[in-house]
C-alpha cells in the first residue's frame, strides 16, 4: 500500500496531493464520487490528519475535489473546467448486480490486515509459509522442465492430476474413483460456487450447519437459495434435523463439513453418520460434503469421509490443497456422477477455460511423490503445537471469561465468551490492541463466539495475541 517517502525533500502533504491526483486520473475515483474521509487517509498513510487536510486543500485549489460540510469531499465534477456530460455512475455498478459483497465483518478484518500488517493475525485461514512445502515443491519444479504444450487444457483437469488424485483418495481418503469422476477447482469455494450456480436455482431450499463456514459465503444469497440450519453440538449435526426440514420446507441438497468443522472443529459422529446416509437414501438427498481438513487430524488417524460409506452416489465430494499444502496452488477436487462433473466441466469452460496446467502438473507430482508423507506428518505436529500454545495462552488469559471444547484436528479453535460482549464493539477493540479475529456471527452464530485460526499464526506471537485479545475484553467489560 502507497505511503508518502519521508526522506524526500517534497513535502508529504505535495507528495499526497499528486499520489491522489493520480489515482482521481486514472478513474480510481470518477467525476462525483467521494473520497475517503480526512481521519481515515491519515491513517492509511500513516500521516497526521492535517499533512491530508493541507493536500486536499491543494486539489481544491486546482479544481480537481470540492468539499461541503456535512457532505465530505468529492471529485470535482467540473475538473479543469470540462464538465463530463454522461460519466457513468460507477457507485450504482459498484453496488448492483447479483453477486453479493463479503458480510461487512469480513471486509472490516480485510481492510485492517491491509491497514495494518503488524496485526496478529487469527483470522486468516491458511497455512503460515513454514508449514507449506515450498521446499519439496521447488525440488520438483527444478526436477520437470515442463515444457509440454502450453495451450488450453481440458476443462475437467489435467489428466495427470486427475489420475494421482485417484490413487491419493484411495490411499488416503478409503474413496474408490476415477479420473473422469473428478473435476479440477481453483479450490472449495469455486467447487461450491459451481454446484450453487449450475445445479440449484433460485428459490431452492438447502440445509447448511449451524454455525457453518457456509453461512458467510454470500454466494448462497447471490444465488437465490434459501438456507435452513441444522444445529451443530460437540458430534456435529443430528440427522433426524434433516427429515424435518425436508417435510417443511422440501429441501433440495445439504452442505456439510463433517470432519473437523469450520467453524467449531467437531467431528460428526460414527453412529451419526450411518443415520445421517440411511435419511438422506430415503428421501433422496444429495449431500455436498467438504472435506479439507480430514489429514491434519493430530493423532494421524484422519476420520473417513460420508463419501467413503456412500453406496449409493448420493455424495458431491470436494476438497483441497489449501488447507494441507499450499494454497497459492490454487487446486481443489471435486468427486461426483460423470454427468455432474461434464456439467460442471462445461460451465468452468464457460468461466475460464479451464486452470493453469503448471500448478495442476506441480500438484499431480508432489502427490505422486515421497514428500507427501512427511510432509503431513510434520504439518500435523506443528498445527497441533500451535493449538497447544492457544490453550494455555486462553487458560493463563482467561480462565473462568471463555468456554471451549478443544479441537483433535483442523486449523480453527472455536470459543464461547461468558461475557456477552457485541462482535462490533470486541473486534474493534482488539484491532486497536493490535490482534484480529473472526467474530462467530460471521458463521450464523449468536453473539459471543468467537474463531481463532491458528495456522498462520507465529508460535512466538500466540501467547502475545491472546494477551491483548483479554487485554480487549477486560476494557469493554470494566
Amino acid at each position: 500500500m502507497w505511503k508518502p517517502e519521508r526522506n524526500t525533500k517534497k513535502a508529504l502533504y505535495e507528495q499526497i496531493a499528486d499520489h491522489l491526483e493520480q489515482r482521481i486520473s486514472y478513474g480510481e475515483f470518477p467525476p462525483g464520487s467521494l473520497l475517503p474521509s480526512e481521519r481515515k487517509l491519515a491513517e492509511q498513510f500513516d500521516v497526521n490528519r492535517s499533512t491530508v487536510i493541507s493536500a486536499f486543500a491543494e486539489l481544491r485549489s486546482l479544481g480537481i475535489i470540492e468539499s461541503r460540510t456535512g457532505s465530505g469531499t468529492r471529485v470535482s465534477t467540473s475538473k479543469w473546467g470540462a464538465t463530463p456530460k454522461h460519466t457513468p455512475n460507477w457507485s450504482r455498478f459498484a453496488e448492483g448486480g447479483n453477486f453479493l459483497p463479503n458480510l461487512p465483518f469480513l471486509r472490516r478484518i480485510r481492510e485492517a490486515l491491509a491497514q495494518n500488517p503488524s496485526l496478529i493475525d487469527f483470522a486468516s485461514p491458511e497455512l503460515s509459509a513454514d508449514l507449506a512445502p515450498t521446499d519439496e515443491i521447488a525440488t520438483l519444479m527444478s526436477r520437470n522442465a515442463y515444457t509440454s504444450y502450453m495451450g488450453y487444457d481440458n476443462p475437467q483437469g489435467s489428466t495427470l492430476l486427475r489420475e494421482a488424485l485417484v490413487e491419493f483418495l484411495n490411499k488416503y481418503r478409503s474413496i474408490r474413483t476415477t479420473e473422469s469422476s473428478i473435476l479440477i477447482t481453483s479450490g472449495s469455494q469455486q467447487s461450491l460456487y459451481l454446484i450453487t450456480q449450475c445445479l440449484l436455482s433460485p428459490g431452492d431450499a438447502v440445509a447448511i450447519e449451524d454455525p457453518s463456514y457456509c453461512y458467510s459465503l454470500p454466494m448462497f444469497q447471490s444465488a437465490g437459495l434459501r438456507l435452513f440450519r441444522l444445529p451443530v453440538d460437540n458430534h456435529g449435526i443430528q440427522p433426524e434435523d434433516i427429515r424435518t426440514l425436508y417435510k417443511k420446507h422440501r429441501i433440495k441438497m445439504v452442505f456439510l463439513n463433517p470432519n473437523y468443522q469450520n467453524p467449531t472443529g467437531t467431528v460428526l459422529s460414527n453412529e451419526r453418520r450411518k443415520r445421517l446416509l440411511d435419511v438422506i437414501s430415503e428421501l433422496g438427498l444429495p449431500v455436498v460434503e467438504d472435506d479439507p481438513y480430514s489429514l491434519t487430524s493430530y493423532d494421524g488417524v484422519p476420520p473417513l469421509p460420508l463419501k467413503s460409506m456412500d453406496t449409493m452416489g448420493s455424495i458431491l465430494y470436494i476438497g483441497s490443497f489449501s488447507k494441507i499444502a499450499a494454497s497459492g496452488l490454487r487446486i481443489g477436487w471435486m468427486v461426483a456422477p460423470r454427468s455432474i462433473v461434464e456439467r460442471l466441466a462445461d460451465a468452468r469452460q464457460q468461466m475460464d477455460f479451464g486452470l493453469s496446467i503448471i500448478p495442476q502438473l506441480v500438484a499431480g507430482q508432489f502427490l505422486q511423490s515421497s514428500f507427501l508423507d512427511p510432509h503431513l506428518e510434520r504439518l500435523r505436529i506443528q498445527l497441533q503445537f500451535k493449538r497447544d500454545l492457544l490453550i494455555e495462552s486462553l487458560e493463563k488469559e482467561l480462565s473462568g471469561l471463555i468456554e471451549y471444547v478443544a479441537p483433535e484436528g483442523g486449523l480453527h479453535f472455536w470459543c464461547k465468551l461468558i461475557p456477552n460482549i457485541p462482535d462490533a464493539k470486541l473486534l474493534e477493540e482488539s484491532i486497536k490492541k493490535g490482534i484480529i479475529f473472526v467474530p462467530g456471527s460471521v458463521y450464523g452464530s449468536d453473539s459471543g463466539y468467537v474463531r481463532f485460526t491458528f495456522a498462520r499464526t507465529k508460535p512466538e506471537d500466540i501467547e502475545l495475541g491472546i494477551a491483548r485479545f483479554a487485554r480487549a475484553i477486560r476494557e469493554l467489560i470494566k
